[in-house]
């Protein structure tokens, strides 16, 4: 009997000292059209010591975002916050400047409360024209040197340009995607430095 009671203060221990992560994406993150459990995040948690909270909501853009923000941080005091924002607002042409403002404000945010800022990199689809677009993808690496935090590479990347994991509709990944993203996520989470 003893030693399970020792056992199960060091089990608590452990998941009181792991980091907490909480996820601010759209759908590329929420499991669109898929169930949860079959989503990227639910794949990660099974591969990381990290403690994952996916707050992800498809159709979420960087302002709807940044209204979430504050309560998701004072429910959840992650030690870190991966903002994978602002393809929604790329899709719907919104002005470079805005989706910029919108984003700095969430760094902001995020640092205010003490936790980690992680900025994953975002592109849209070339049709939307090669001005906009490369001005839209170059507001990320400006804001982590801006902010000084990490920015990872966009976990969609290698998946897009491969039809046999994209949707019908070719912007969103697929369940034989997801567990592609969380190994490359898994990687990235591997490297980030302890906050």
């Amino acid at each position: 009997m003893r030693i399970i009671f020792l056992l199960l203060i060091v089990l608590f221990s452990q998941s009181a000292l792991a980091q907490k992560m909480l996820i601010l994406g759209d759908s590329l993150s929420a499991a669109y059209g898929m169930q949860q459990h079959e989503g990227w995040p639910h794949l990660l948690q099974q591969r990381t010591d990290w403690q994952l909270v996916n707050a992800s909501i498809s159709g979420e853009t960087t302002a709807g975002g940044l209204a979430r923000l504050p309560a998701l941080l004072k429910q959840h005091q992650p030690d870190a916050v991966l903002i994978e924002l602002g393809g929604n607002d790329g899709l719907r042409g919104f002005a470079i400047d805005t989706v910029k403002s919108n984003l700095s404000q969430i760094i902001t945010l995020v640092q205010q409360h003490n936790a980690m800022p992680v900025l994953m990199q975002i592109r849209i689809p070339p049709n939307y024209g090669p001005r906009y677009g490369q001005q839209f993808s170059a507001i990320y690496p400006a804001l982590a040197e801006k902010f000084s935090i990490t920015l990872w590479p966009f976990f969609m990347d290698e998946i897009a340009i491969n039809s046999d994991l994209m949707m019908q509709d070719g912007i969103h990944p697929n369940t034989k995607a997801q567990p592609q993203i969380s190994v490359f996520v898994a990687k990235l989470l591997d490297e980030l430095p302890t906050p």
